[in-house]
Parts: C-alpha cells; structure tokens; sequence
C-alpha cells in the first residue's frame, strides 16, 4: 500500500541549537528521512547538476558505454545493476575519487559535465561532514574518535535517470512485486549519509509501520537518510530506512544522491557510549569488506545479498 506521508524538516543553519538538534534526532529514529533546507547549496548548482544529467543521459549508447564501469573500475555509466537480484529499470553514472583501479571517466562529448559533478561532491562532502558531527551530538556521542574512519572517504555521487517503462509495478505493490518493473528494488544504503537531490517527480518511497510511503521533495529542500554505518554506531537507536523507487510509464526521473561513506581502512562498531545500559548489538564491521560483498550483488545474482544483518550479534 503506498501513502503520502510527512517527513520532519530539518533547519541546517539551526544544527548549533538544542531544539533542531532534538528534531534531527527525532527524524533519524522515527523516520531515517528528512527534508534538509537552509543548505546553503546554490540552487544554480543543482539545477545545473540535473540539466547536466539529463544531457549525459540523453548521450548515444555508443558513448555511454565509451565510459562503461566494470568490475575493476567502480565509476562509470552503468545499465544494468541489480537489487536484491532483480535488474533495476534505471541507468546511472557514478563518480568518486581515484582510488586503485577506480579511476573516474568523462565523456569526449560533454566537457562540461566534469566541473558541474566535482563542485557538487564538495559541497555535498561539506553537508555531510556537518550532519554526521550532528547526529552524534544527538546521540550524546563524541564523534571524535571516530572522524579518522571519514578522513579518506570512499563517498560518491551517482546520477540516476529512470527512463520510461511499460510495464511498471503498481506504487501500492508489495514489497516485491508480483507483476511490474521497479526503478530500485528495496534496499538500505550501505554508508552512513545520502544527500539526495531530485527534479521534483515522484517514485521514491520508504517503509514505515509495513507500508511503503511516497516522499515528494520542496524545490529547493534535499534529501537525506541515514545508512547501515549510523545505524551500527548508533547500535539501533537510528536504523537504516528501507526504500525503492517506482518506474513509471508517464514521466523520467532523474536524481543525484551523494554517498557519504567511511575510508576504506574503517572498521565500526557500536559506539562504547551507547552501550552502557544494552550490549552492542552488532560485531566489528570492517567497511572495505562489507562494501565488497554489497558490492558484488550489483552485477551479478550472488545468491542472498550480504546484509548489515549478517553482522548482527542481538
């Protein structure tokens, strides 16, 4: 069943007072969503990012697939990842820092494409670093001894285009649909933030209370969930939110989440503070690994997907 329903609205300029601070705790335990405004990030950045996009997206398969990603080199275009071991009805164009083989790519035909993407990481990297030092304040946590695990992030920013589809799966389907495509299947995200930037069309939905809700983003307001890395620190006081994207016969969607993740050398656990009263409900993660195994089911039906469940000792 989808409803509509009313996320909290965080102020980012008022993270210095108790009262937003108090609300942001409240929409990461009671929602894991929230609308981010007061961000301070231009509007002629996100317009530009989302008309960049677009035209990205509107390329010939040819030179699409002249920046193809692969297996040894996470950014790139892509067009046929899978969730939860069904194929999405998406295509996506993901860039993040040179890393080993990661190395990002751009196309020959669009110059302009580079400069857009990179000033939008940063100031998305700079919400980011706020918010998490943020959330820890709400936990009554210190998040300095954990900034080392973000010093050398493995964060990126993904542009999604959902082209129109014919057979889409009902916006009130089950979790799994019996008939019909998904843009995303349901999912959490893996890291510890996602900004998320939309054009103002309807698909994502999250899960609240057993029923899929829709959200539908302000113009100049974010997105922002919560992942499995906060949810671990937080031993379950904040969990990760389930959510998936409805295709749709009517209308493309295009979208532009920036993954706040850990370095690749972080290894997270509940957070001591936090287990005072309860014990830690989770093992040590190391995030290279994890990433790893979530990783593999995007290319291939691995079987069952590695979960941050299967790291969960209570």
């Amino acid at each position: 069943m989808k409803v509509q329903m009313e996320i909290l609205t965080i102020d980012f300029s008022q993270l210095d007072h108790d009262h937003q601070l108090s609300e942001l705790g409240r929409a990461c335990s009671e929602w894991g969503f929230f609308h981010l405004k007061n961000h301070r990030m231009p509007r002629p950045l996100r317009t530009g990012l989302l008309r960049e996009a677009a035209a990205f997206f509107a390329l010939s398969a040819e030179s699409k697939h002249q920046v193809l990603r692969t297996e040894e080199n996470s950014w790139g275009f892509y067009d046929r990842e899978l969730t939860k071991n069904r194929r999405d009805w998406k295509e996506i164009f993901d860039v993040g820092r040179k890393e080993g083989t990661d190395t990002p790519q751009w196309p020959d035909q669009q110059p302009s494409l580079k400069s857009v993407v990179e000033a939008f990481f940063q100031a998305a990297e700079e919400i980011s670093w706020v918010l998490l030092h943020a959330i820890f304040r709400s936990l009554r946590a210190d998040f300095s001894p954990r900034r080392s695990d973000f010093l050398d992030h493995t964060s990126f920013l993904r542009l999604n285009f959902y082209p129109l589809c014919d057979d889409p799966a009902p916006s009130s389907s089950t979790t799994i649909p019996k008939l019909g495509r998904l843009g995303i299947g349901h999912h959490t995200d893996a890291g510890a933030l996602t900004i998320l930037l939309q054009d103002g069309n309807a698909g994502l939905q999250f899960m609240r209370d057993e029923v899929w809700h829709g959200i539908q983003g302000e113009p100049d307001d974010l997105i922002v969930n919560i992942g499995d890395v906060v949810q671990v620190y937080s031993n379950d006081r904040y969990r990760a939110p389930l959510h998936r994207v409805i295709a749709s016969r009517s209308q493309e969607r295009f979208s532009a989440p920036f993954f706040f993740n850990p370095s690749s050398s972080a290894r997270y656990e509940p957070l001591p503070e936090l287990c005072m009263d309860a014990p830690p409900r989770y093992r040590p993660v190391d995030w290279s690994e994890f990433r790893a195994l979530r990783s593999s089911g995007d290319y291939s039906n691995v079987g069952k997907e590695v979960q941050i469940d299967n790291y969960r000792i209570v």
